[in-house]
This record gives structure tokens, sequence and C-alpha cells, in this order.
């Protein structure tokens, strides 16, 4: 296992399509480079993520396109989390207990399927000088 099951209830174009000129390949670079930045024992929302990508609000792209992610890959898709905290894959499927097993492993509690946000988010600028 090495990616999240997830449905894409999107209908049409996303926000990433829609909102940005650059080409699939580069919306992906951009993606994937800030979702490998992400720290160990840190988490971000999808909404987060693709506003730190560049994407605007493709949050649900951002989605998607994770659950797409080739097997083995080694990019960290279990930091990234809904809104507010919450786990969106669900507890007792496949990909939903090896998120919750990588971020514990990495320290990250949950508690009631959240992540406290103010402990464990990732604030990228907070840490740049």
């Amino acid at each position: 296992m090495g990616k999240p099951e997830r449905e894409a209830k999107s209908g049409g174009k996303d926000a990433a399509t829609r909102h940005s000129p650059a080409s699939q390949d580069e919306r992906l670079n951009a993606l994937y480079s800030v979702l490998a930045q992400i720290p160990c024992g840190r988490v971000i929302s999808y909404g987060q993520l693709a506003q730190l990508a560049g994407l605007g609000r493709a949050a649900r792209w951002v989605g998607r396109t994770l659950s797409q992610l080739p097997e083995g890959s080694t990019l960290p898709w279990h930091r990234v989390i809904a809104a507010g905290g919450r786990l969106s894959l669900p507890a007792g499927s496949p990909s939903g207990d090896e998120q919750r097993a990588r971020l514990a492993a990495e320290g990250v509690l949950i508690h009631n399927q959240r992540v406290d946000m103010r402990r464990h988010g990732w604030h990228p600028t907070e840490h740049n000088s």
C-alpha cells in the first residue's frame, strides 16, 4: 500500500485546471515539491497544500492527485489531511489504517479522528528567516 484510496467527487473542471495556465506537469511538479518538504511529525490540509503549491483553491484536485500516486511513491501523502485536522481516509480502510499508523509512528497524536493542527500543523512561513 502506498497511496490513499479516495473517490473523486468533483464534477467538471476543478480549481487547479480552471484557474492555472500551467501545464499538468507543472502543476504536479509544484504539488510534489511542496509535499516533499512537509517534515516528519507535521501535517497540512489539502487546501493549505494547494495554496503553498500556487494552485489556489484546488483542495479536491490535490486529494484526487494524491490518491493516484504510483505504488511505492516515497512522497509523504499521509501527512495531508482534511481541513480542521480531520482525517478524511476512513478508519478500517487499508489506506486509512496506513495513514494513522504512519502518523502515529511520527509522533502525531490523533484524537477522535482529528489531529491538533496547532500542535502538529506545518506552517513553513513561520520557520523561514
